[in-house]
């Protein structure tokens, strides 16, 4: 089925965020307007789609717009369809949180916070992402070196699905003991009921605090750490491992979502502990009921995606991608099920081998030498042309440079970019049309291409290395518009997009 491409750009070459305001965000009204009596978004999502691309979601209609962004739901599906689905994949995370709990079995499952506690690199307990003051280009280095420390084919494996589940995996790639794996086959008496605190849980969430410590110190830092002379994919981490690590940074996590999440906040003190004792979660008794509650939901879905994608597993950093989710979805498996469609992009983040994260980097840095070649033979003469300095950037998507809820507007946009283009909308009209920016899968880097350029003087004639740039990059905390920052990066998409597409 075609679809006219002037139903979704329409108008003057512009941006379709430019000075957009929240009040603007696609409303109730609006959504419920866009469905047929049997249930179906009308034009097959298009309307929907633009409006989402446009203006992004008011908040409170965010746990009904976003399976449908993020693909949980199929754009054309009834509501008949999607209860159906919806029950299926219930079960089918119920299922995932079975195999959890007879690992937790095998394991000791207590995880104290002081055993597997660590240090960042400059000696002080710190989050994963976030050392804006002592990042030196002494990082960025080494995360070049690792990068570039074998030369590998752009044909390199870059799939957006899981290359199995657990059951599916070959043990070569992601050992496990013979207890985890009885574990895993057998059927045992511990299955879920209605009754189970876990199963039940609609929850509050919050942004992870990660640090690092021995259990990830050879998976992941602030850039990336050398592959060099490593096993391949995560052969020497197990289950055990990724449950104390989800555990530590659980615990640690932040309530920065609690003023956009208030009704998940109002948790129970009896709730929150029965939920943490569902997932064997401990050492929680410093934190309020909500970040109990918060720090279990976080456990759950964090480890039944570690089962669910097993070549990825658990690595630090993910935390901050579910939290927003969690703060607006309160079911677990609908949560479950949104993260693994966001993961469909962002897993490459976490790899070893570094090709999703290398790539991305490639892109940001052609779209600057693209746009503004004065800029870029600055960062030549820098060498800093690869763009390492915006690592953080690509690796949790913006989510320390904007507020919370900048993020999660940016993010909205971004996947209904992302829906447009699984859709196959604007696609067919693109080769006809180039005045007018297409759907990408790719918006983040523009809009991270677009912060670096905001900067472009400051850049050229104040900064004279590397560190420097990455102290400015790593400062943008709090000061970015993200409605300038979507106009700037749809402008880069209107000029650049054929250029880079056909470049990669």
């Amino acid at each position: 089925m075609t679809f006219s491409y002037d139903i979704f750009f329409s108008g003057r070459l512009k941006s379709p965020w430019s000075r957009r305001r929240k009040k603007h965000a696609l409303s109730p009204q609006q959504w419920r307007s866009l469905f047929t009596p049997d249930g179906r978004l009308r034009d097959a999502g298009v309307k929907f789609l633009k409006k989402v691309r446009c203006r992004g979601v008011d908040p409170s209609i965010r746990a009904a717009v976003w399976p449908f962004l993020l693909g949980v739901y199929d754009l054309n599906s009834s509501k008949e369809e999607r209860d159906a689905v919806r029950i299926q994949k219930r079960k089918e995370y119920e299922k995932l949180r079975r195999k959890c709990r007879r690992l937790l079995k095998h394991s000791s499952g207590s995880f104290n916070l002081t055993e597997i506690g660590g240090t960042c690199r400059n000696g002080d307990s710190g989050n994963f992402i976030q050392e804006t003051d002592t990042s030196s280009s002494e990082d960025v280095v080494s995360a070049r070196e690792s990068l570039s420390s074998e030369e590998r084919s752009r044909d390199a494996e870059y799939s957006d699905e899981p290359s199995s589940t657990l059951l599916e995996g070959d043990d070569s790639s992601r050992r496990m003991t013979n207890a985890d794996v009885s574990g895993l086959n057998s059927e045992s008496s511990d299955s879920d009921s209605s009754e189970d605190p876990e199963v039940i849980r609609g929850s509050p969430p919050l942004i992870g605090r990660e640090e690092n410590n021995p259990d990830v110190s050879s998976k992941r830092n602030v850039s990336p750490s050398s592959t060099e002379g490593l096993p391949k994919v995560g052969a020497t981490e197990d289950f055990s491992t990724w449950q104390r690590i989800i555990r530590l940074d659980a615990v640690r996590a932040n309530a920065e979502w609690l003023p956009y999440s208030a009704s998940q906040a109002a948790v129970s003190d009896g709730r929150a502990r029965r939920s943490a004792e569902a997932v064997g979660l401990k050492d929680y008794d410093h934190l309020e009921p909500y970040r109990i509650f918060h720090a279990a939901r976080l456990v759950a879905i964090l480890e039944a995606y570690a089962l669910y994608d097993p070549e990825i597993g658990y690595c630090q950093g993910m935390s901050d991608l579910l939290s927003p989710i969690i703060s607006v979805i309160p079911e677990d498996y609908e949560a479950f099920w949104c993260f693994v469609g966001f993961m469909k992009k962002a897993r490459h983040n976490f790899r070893l081998d570094e090709v999703g994260i290398r790539r991305q980097l490639n892109i940001v840095s052609k779209i600057i030498k693209c746009k503004d070649s004065h800029l870029y033979r600055h960062l030549e003469k820098l060498q800093a042309e690869d763009c390492f300095f915006v690592y953080r950037m690509v690796v949790v998507l913006f989510r320390r440079e904007l507020t919370f809820e900048q993020t999660i507007c940016l993010w909205e946009v971004m996947w209904a970019d992302q829906a447009a283009n699984r859709a196959g909308i604007g696609k067919s009209a693109w080769s006809r049309i180039r005045q007018r920016a297409p759907p990408t899968d790719d918006l983040l880097l523009y809009a991270i291409a677009a912060s670096v350029l905001q900067r472009r003087k400051l850049i050229i004639e104040k900064y004279s290395s590397m560190d420097e740039i990455l102290r400015e990059c790593n400062s943008m905390a709090g000061q970015l518009d993200v409605w300038k920052l979507l106009d700037d990066a749809h402008n880069l998409v209107v000029t650049l997009h054929d250029k880079i597409e056909s470049s990669f």
